[in-house]
């Protein structure tokens, strides 16, 4: 790799880095109510406006080794595990995708999902509004650069969503309808077969997730497990590899 491409790697690893930072506000005041643009930066302590310096994501919170410097409050190690996971998902998706438009499409699924995970991994809900922004965004998208054919995309949507809506009617609540909708607009945007294979993993890393918390005791048998991560997980790992892992299982058959 010469150093233009490394300049272009840099480049696209901060601007997720930034992503992940406003993804932060997003994440947060999604539970405030506030404005996600205005007022600017605070601490969620002492409620002190934050400067450039306390701003720059990743370093700023490693430099102050995770505490608010005008307060000393511990804050969450959330802020920069989002950060970080935009910069990684920015530059996988360019290293796949290119400079192309289809690079633009993703950075933006993404990104959606990665707040929607954020925001149900720390209040136990997918928003609505959220749901149908990704919603919108994937039916634009198919409607001026389609990837798949209408009818894939349909069946994904009604078979994702009728999946998940009978894993919600016979758990009694052990789904909800968060899940049921995200999954649907997960079916449209990557269609059949593809939305067996979202659903299959989805269920397999909860499943190794929750057995893995309940064996470090961090939850019960009984405790609620975000699901939204998970799906948003498998659908990254299906738009990449999903074809490839798809293949592979079936030749065992």
């Amino acid at each position: 790799m010469d150093a233009a491409h490394i300049v272009i790697y840099l480049f696209v690893a901060a601007f997720g880095l930034v992503t992940g930072s406003f993804l932060n506000v997003v994440i947060y005041r999604h539970n405030t109510k506030e404005s996600f643009v205005r007022p600017g930066s605070r601490c969620p302590g002492c409620r002190t406006f934050l400067k450039a310096k306390d701003l720059v994501p990743l370093f700023s919170y490693l430099a102050l080794k995770g505490r608010c410097r005008y307060c000393g409050l511990k804050l969450s190690p959330r802020y920069p595990l989002v950060e970080a996971a935009a910069a990684v998902l920015f530059l996988i998706s360019f290293f796949h995708l290119g400079f192309t438009p289809l690079l633009f499409k993703y950075i933006v699924i993404f990104s959606i999902l990665l707040a929607i995970s954020g925001i149900d991994l720390e209040q136990q809900i997918i928003p609505n509004r959220f749901v149908l922004v990704l919603f919108c965004w994937v039916i634009l998208w198919q409607l001026l650069y389609p990837e798949l054919n209408a009818l894939s995309a349909v069946l994904g949507f009604f078979l994702g969503g009728i999946l998940f809506y009978l894993i919600a009617v016979l758990s009694k609540g052990g789904m909800g309808g968060g899940d049921v909708k995200l999954m649907a607009v997960l079916g449209f945007a990557i269609g059949m077969p593809m939305v067996f294979f979202v659903f299959l993993i989805a269920f397999l890393t909860g499943a190794l997730v929750g057995i893995l918390l309940i064996i470090l005791k961090k939850k019960g048998r009984k405790s609620p497990l975000p699901f939204g991560p998970f799906l948003a997980l498998a659908y990254f790992i299906a738009v990449f590899w999903g074809e490839q892992l798809w293949n592979w299982y079936f030749s065992f058959l």
